[in-house]
């Protein structure tokens, strides 16, 4: 694509997004960007990119990160496989914004197949579906995730671009287990906590499992699909 400059950096959570990120680059030739596993959650990513032996490359002049991996919906516009493009991010009122040239080429790629989208960030996992359709109304975001506004805020700052790309893991229509206990301080998934939340509500599981299912094998198609894009 002309004047697209190269996509440096992709930092995905940690675990089976980064995995689904890295098979559907497997299959790609030619330069390929450094991919990043973070951890999960706002703190323990905050702590890591300020800390990261990576920051010379994420933080040279002209960088341009992506953000890939998975997140849930707030609204009944969308539903579990859908590729989401972030505009902004919202946390606890503030407003952190994507660059919008970055945002526009990836968009135009993906030869307009994601929403772009309004999104929100959480300390916490949104598990209710009740709560999740209150997020969307009252703050008329989109979707929901763990990390985006604490990256958007590190990076707006020393002025390097970055876009987002995710794939909708589950819907607003129905919970899931809540696994806010499963995930350490460090951002890593613990994983007997995590299986004692998903014997609680075997059904709430059984579709968070399929709908992540889903959700990576897009992440990985749309990963292949989009530097594919970018060879040409």
């Amino acid at each position: 694509m002309p004047n697209f400059l190269p996509i440096n950096t992709i930092l995905v959570p940690q675990g089976a997004e980064y995995k689904a990120v890295c098979r559907g680059l497997s299959g790609v030739t030619g330069s390929m960007p450094t991919v990043v596993a973070i951890p999960v959650g706002m703190k323990p990513l905050l702590k890591y990119l300020q800390q990261s032996p990576r920051n010379a490359q994420l933080l040279a002049p002209k960088s341009r990160v992506l953000i890939m991996g998975i997140c849930g919906s707030l609204s009944d516009r969308h539903t579990v496989g859908d590729i989401v493009l972030y505009e902004d991010c919202l946390f606890s009122g503030k407003r952190q914004e994507c660059d919008r040239t970055f945002t526009t080429q990836l968009h135009s790629l993906l030869a307009q197949k994601a929403y772009l989208v309004k999104s929100m960030t959480s300390d916490r996992v949104i598990w209710s579906a009740v709560e999740k359709r209150h997020l969307g109304e009252t703050l008329a975001a989109d979707v929901v995730d763990m990390e985006g506004f604490t990256a958007l805020e590190f990076f707006n700052e020393v002025e390097v671009a970055v876009a987002m790309l995710r794939v909708v893991s589950d819907n607003c229509q129905h919970d899931i287990p809540d696994l806010t206990p499963a995930i350490n301080s460090d951002g890593s998934l613990n994983p007997f906590p995590l299986a004692m939340a998903m014997l609680r509500q075997p059904l709430a599981a059984t579709r968070l499992i399929r709908g992540s299912l889903t959700a990576l094998k897009v992440l990985e198609q749309v990963t292949n699909r989009l530097f594919l894009a970018l060879q040409t």
